[in-house]
Order: structure tokens, then C-alpha cells, then sequence
């Protein structure tokens, strides 16, 4: 195909937007909406720890089950975005983004009134339901509005910024609403946020025709994918909670790979599939799904550690807690906005992703020098200012390739994998690094406490052994990053917007592309 009927054929698909003629008049006013119920949502994922204690004594809630509250939502969440995804392309994107948005905030009413512990854990799981189908929505509606190679990646910059800083945002919020207010507040917070994005989006956004997916729904995939991607997100949090070796635990690891695989064999024979697997054999898109998950599982669990070294070893409030990870939020919007979109026009993906990963790693190993006494300025500060650099402009360059280059039609699922990818790597994070930090705090205090003699050495002998797990976790979450980082510099292979594809991975698959593709 020549490059003057690409581009016509692009035009045509988006809504008549070519470079020249950059799409909805609207897109930007749309853009402060999206952006807004996507801090929401990632918001969502940490102001609720912090209110956890609080709710958990209110409620009644036992240890055994508090888990429940974080794990109802992310079994849901994570278990049912492809299909989420899916019914944003069957009922449009616009549609799926407000409904989503509405559950989402009834969800919340009901969680902030919750009376008993499954009253809020009802609501948690109702919260993952809608956060499914709303994620994937506002990803997508980005992919099919911004199709100007440049105003792409101002949009995709901003939204990266809040991807990534949002939850830091939500331990900030979490603190004030939990110690000044209640912790009803951090459900009900969540209502004008929703109520103001989806009036907006009702109003402003105009969904380009013609990108509906109007197959028939896939219900043997929606089976095997949501039952597969739940047994996997629960393995992990059993994993952390009751062992490795327990036996729920295994079978849900076995039970999960046996139905992704005949998820995967389903996929590849059915006619209209939930995911169709061009969608993810793709190079790219295949090095971003997979860069993007070990990030989030280093990021996770150190979000965790950091919070309980902040407020237990060195006595900061909740609203001291959020305030020092201030850093961290200003770095991913520098990275993000300045860095990543000035750069992302200019050079290869692959040159942001793999060194913005790398720089976080750096930043991460910096912290492996932590000690119960370590300076915030000295240590801390600089080391969350690296992190939050190098993952804002890693993000950015991610986001927006994963879903470049795919039909309309397909746009739902594949931000939906970004997402799958995310809220995987969250599991497998908060699972695997606090495993290893618990075991390296054991192996510690049974080897010091015997010479602690007075209760002030044995006390510094469990905030030293709580130090020395997070320490030991951290190194894991280092070579977790510099592997991020090596993916993305071996897999995603694409060139710079409006340039040349460096290689092809799909014969044929020009003709069928519906959007500006950045490289394939």
C-alpha cells in the first residue's frame, strides 16, 4: 500500500484525522476527564491501605480475613479487564467509559456505608467489576482520539504521569482523609471524581465511527480468561499470606496455567476471539506487556516497604508518609511530560523505556543501603527522585505504543492487556517481594536477638530485621527493573513516530491497520 492510501485509509478509520488534521475538535477537553478517572481508579488501589487499620477495627474485619478488603478488588479488577476491555469495543468506548464510571462511584457510596465486613467486601469486589471495564475504556479512547504523531505524545504524557504518580497521590490523600476525617472518606472521595468525569465525557467526548467490534462476544473466552487471570492474582496473594508450598496456592498456579493455555488454544480458533493474538504476538507490543509487568512488580512492593519503613522504623504519621513520597510524584511528571513526550517524537521507544527503566534501578539500588537511621535528604530523597524520573519516562513511550498500531476494533483489549499487565505485576510484586522480605527479616532476628540482652536492643533487633527484609527485597526488585530494561531494548524494535518500521512482525498486517502505526 502507498504512503498517501495509508494515510487516507487511516483518515478514514479514525474519523477522518490524518497528521495534518488531528481529530476532535474536543480531544483535549476530553482528555482532563480521562485523566481524572484514571487517577481515580489508581488512586483507588493505595488510599484504601492506609484506611485499612481504621476500617478493619470499626468493621470487626479478623486478620484472617482483612486481606479480603485489597484482595476482593484486585481478584475482580484484574480477572475481568480483557473482558472489560472487549465490551468496550462491542458498546463503544464512550459508553463503556461512563457506565464504568457510575458503577464505580456507586461502588464507592456503598463501600464509604459499609456496616459489616461483607457489606465491604461486596463493595470492593463491585469496585473491581466497574474499574474493569472503565481502565481499558479511557486507554483506548486516548488511542483512537490522538492519532498526530506529536499531540499523541503530550496526551500519552499526561496520562502516564497519573498512571504512575496517582498512587502516590492516594497515600497522601489516604493520610489526610484517614487521620483528620474518616475512612469512609477514602470511598466516598471517589464519588465527585466520578460524577464530574463522567458528565464531561457524556458532553465533550465524540467517539470516532467506525471502531466498533460488533463479532459476537467470545463466551468461552471470557470463561477461560477471567477464571485464569483470578486463579493466578489469588495464587499470589494466598502465596503471601499461607506459603508457596500450601496447597491452595499450587493449585490455583496449576488450575490458572492449564486454563490460560486452553485460553490460548480457544483464542486461536475461534472466529471473533476476546483477544485476538496478534494483539499480543506482536513484538512490540508483546516486549512492552511483558517490560511493563516486571516494572510494576518491582515498583509495588517497594511502595509497601517504603510506607511501613516510613511510618514503623522512622515514626512518620500518615500524612508525614504521603508527603515523602512527594519526590517520587514530581519525578514520573518530569519524566512523563517533559522528558518522555519531548523525546518520544525525536527518538525510538526502546532508547526511553530501556534507559528510563535502568535510572530506576539506579534508584532503587541506592535504597538497598537503607538503615533504621538512614537520612530522608541524604538517601531517600534522591533515590525516589530517580525512581519517579526513570519509570515517568519509561511509561510514557509505553503506554502509548502498546496501543498503536492496532485495528479500532481491537484498541478495547489491547489497553486492556496493558492494564492486565499491571495489575499481574501488582500482585506478583506485593507476593513475591514481601515473601522475601519476611524471610530475610526471620533468618536475621534468630540469628541477632540471642546477644540482646535489654528490651531496647531486642526492639532495635526487629526494626534492624524489618530493615534487613526490605533491604533484601529491594536487590530482588533491582535485577527485576534492570530485566525490564533489557526487554525492552531486545523486544520492542519500533522507530520513532512517523518514521521508518524498523521491522515487520505481522505480512500484510499494513492493510489492516486503522490507526497511525508507530512501527511494526
Amino acid at each position: 500500500m502507498s504512503e498517501s492510501a495509508s494515510t487516507a485509509r487511516a483518515a478514514e478509520n479514525t474519523g477522518g484525522s490524518t497528521a495534518g488534521n488531528t481529530g476532535d475538535a474536543n480531544r483535549w477537553k476530553a482528555l482532563v476527564f480521562i485523566a481524572l478517572a484514571q487517577l481515580m481508579v489508581v488512586l483507588d488501589a493505595t488510599i484504601v491501605n492506609i484506611a485499612l487499620p481504621s476500617a478493619q477495627q470499626d468493621l470487626g474485619i479478623s486478620d484472617g480475613n482483612r486481606q479480603w478488603v485489597v484482595t476482593a478488588y484486585a481478584l475482580a479488577f484484574g480477572g475481568l479487564l480483557l473482558f472489560g476491555g472487549r465490551i468496550a469495543d462491542l458498546w463503544g468506548r464512550k459508553r463503556a467509559f461512563v457506565v464504568g464510571l457510575v458503577g464505580f462511584a456507586a461502588a464507592s457510596a456503598l463501600g464509604g456505608a459499609a456496616t459489616n465486613e461483607a457489606m465491604m467486601f461486596g463493595a470492593r469486589a463491585l469496585q473491581g467489576v466497574f474499574g474493569a471495564l472503565l481502565a481499558p475504556a479511557a486507554l483506548s479512547l486516548l488511542a483512537v482520539m490522538f492519532t498526530d504523531a506529536k499531540e499523541r505524545a503530550k496526551a500519552f504524557g499526561i496520562y502516564g504521569a497519573i498512571a504512575g504518580a496517582g498512587g502516590a497521590v492516594g497515600l497522601i490523600l489516604g493520610g489526610f482523609l484517614t487521620e483528620y476525617l474518616d475512612w469512609r472518606w477514602t470511598f466516598f472521595v471517589n464519588i465527585p471524581f466520578a460524577v464530574i468525569a463522567a458528565a464531561g465525557a457524556w458532553f465533550v467526548i465524540r467517539e470516532p465511527e467506525g471502531g466498533r467490534n460488533r463479532n459476537p462476544l467470545d463466551i468461552p473466552g471470557v470463561l477461560l480468561s477471567t477464571l485464569g487471570l483470578v486463579a493466578l492474582v489469588y495464587g499470589f496473594t494466598r502465596a503471601e499470606s499461607d506459603g508457596w508450598g500450601d496447597s491452595v496456592t499450587v493449585g490455583m498456579f496449576v488450575g490458572s496455567a492449564v486454563l490460560l493455555a486452553a485460553f490460548v488454544a480457544v483464542e486461536a480458533k475461534v472466529k471473533a476471539p476476546l483477544l485476538p493474538l496478534r494483539v499480543v504476538t506482536d513484538r512490540n507490543r508483546g516486549g512492552i506487556y511483558l517490560s511493563l509487568g516486571l516494572a510494576i512488580i518491582g515498583m509495588f512492593g517497594l511502595f509497601l516497604f517504603l510506607t511501613y519503613y516510613l511510618q514503623i522504623v522512622q515514626g512518620y504519621s500518615p500524612v508525614k508518609t504521603g508527603f515523602a513520597f512527594l519526590p517520587m510524584i514530581v519525578g514520573m511528571i518530569v519524566g512523563s511530560t517533559q522528558i518522555g513526550t519531548r523525546l518520544m517524537t525525536r527518538v525510538a521507544p526502546r532508547l526511553l523505556m530501556g534507559p528510563g527503566f535502568l535510572v530506576a534501578a539506579i534508584g532503587m539500588l541506592m535504597l538497598t543501603q537503607l538503615e533504621v537511621d538512614s537520612s530522608y535528604s541524604a538517601l531517600l530523597l534522591p533515590s525516589m527522585l530517580l525512581l519517579g524520573l526513570g519509570m515517568g519516562t519509561a511509561f510514557m513511550p509505553a503506554m502509548s505504543l502498546a496501543t498503536m498500531g492496532v485495528k479500532p476494533q481491537d484498541s478495547g483489549v489491547a489497553s486492556a492487556m496493558v492494564n492486565t499487565s499491571q495489575q499481574v505485576g501488582g500482585a506478583i510484586g506485593t507476593a513475591l517481594l514481601n515473601t522475601i522480605a519476611a524471610s530475610a527479616t526471620t533468618t536475621y532476628v534468630a540469628d541477632h536477638i540471642g546477644g540482646a540482652a535489654t528490651r531496647s536492643q531486642q526492639q532495635l533487633v526487629q526494626l534492624e530485621g524489618m530493615v534487613q527484609g526490605y533491604t533484601t527485597a529491594i536487590w530482588a526488585a533491582v535485577g527485576i527493573l534492570v530485566a525490564a530494561a533489557l526487554i525492552a531494548f531486545t523486544f520492542v524494535n519500533a522507530g520513532k513516530p512517523g518514521g521508518n518500521p524498523v521491522a515487520s512482525s505481522e505480512d500484510g498486517a499494513e492493510e489492516e491497520l486503522a490507526v497511525p502505526v508507530v512501527a511494526h
